[in-house]
């Protein structure tokens, strides 16, 4: 088994604060014997305006904040995971996850697909992107947060629940919490679950210091699930979607 740390924080407008935080995250997970930490949506900052958003953006090359935690990394021995902003070409910005290996390299990144504000009339509903992950056997699915209180309270964990039991994978919820400025506070709540959708990992929403929370995964409980309790799609009655 290998120990993984989910990770949790309030982000501000200032990159170098929200980093000193990161790093406290980093050594709490390095000295819990974790091999991975993984970290909020929007780490690097949470701006009071999109104004302010857009002008905090910076490349990956350029970002104090990546820079930082790709030291950290290196000196921890230890893969992170960490959501952060990028800037696009059309004056907008780009929400990215990126994975840093212990070396302090970056070696995936993903650029989130189902953006919180589009409402398309008439379009999809479901969204079928971790059933295409576990198709693709992956055993942990990871969901960088920063879901409002009214969201959170209402969804987060019966979402994260539902994609752990549907996918039969680990997944690891990593969430912002608490009051980031006067206009948004986030509701936390960082989390890891099992294939068999047991909550095995949990912060809560009282945010004072950033906190980690750890939990082993046990590739051996996965496998169990998944050959005990099958869940295939028949497409030889039904197309994909």
């Amino acid at each position: 088994m290998v120990l993984a740390a989910v990770g949790q924080l309030c982000s501000t407008g200032s990159l170098a604060a929200n980093l000193t935080q990161c790093k406290t995250l980093v050594r709490k997970a390095a000295a819990a014997g974790a091999k991975a930490l993984f970290l909020p949506e929007a780490a690097d900052y949470i701006a009071s305006s999109p104004a302010e958003t857009i002008s905090l953006a910076r490349s990956v090359q350029d970002s104090e904040f990546v820079l930082g935690l790709q030291k950290e990394a290196q000196l921890a021995n230890l893969h992170i995971n960490v959501g952060i902003h990028e800037p696009a070409s059309n004056g907008r910005i780009k929400n990215t996850l990126v994975w840093i290996n212990e070396k302090g390299d970056i070696t995936q990144r993903y650029q989130k697909v189902h953006l919180f504000d589009v409402d398309i009339k008439g379009g999809p509903v479901l969204k079928e992107s971790a059933l295409a992950l576990k198709r693709q056997n992956a055993q942990i699915i990871t969901y960088p947060s920063a879901f409002t209180v009214p969201t959170g309270t209402a969804h987060w964990e019966t979402l994260l629940r539902a994609r752990a039991i549907e996918t039969q994978s680990y997944v690891i919820a990593a969430a912002q919490a608490g009051p980031h400025n006067e206009k948004r506070r986030s509701y936390g709540h960082s989390m890891i679950v099992n294939p068999w959708g047991e909550v095995v990992a949990k912060l809560d929403d009282e945010y004072q210091e950033p906190q980690i929370a750890v939990a082993d995964i046990d590739l051996d409980l996965l496998a169990k699930v998944r050959r005990e309790m099958p869940l295939l799609r028949r497409t030889d009655i039904y197309p994909e979607v």
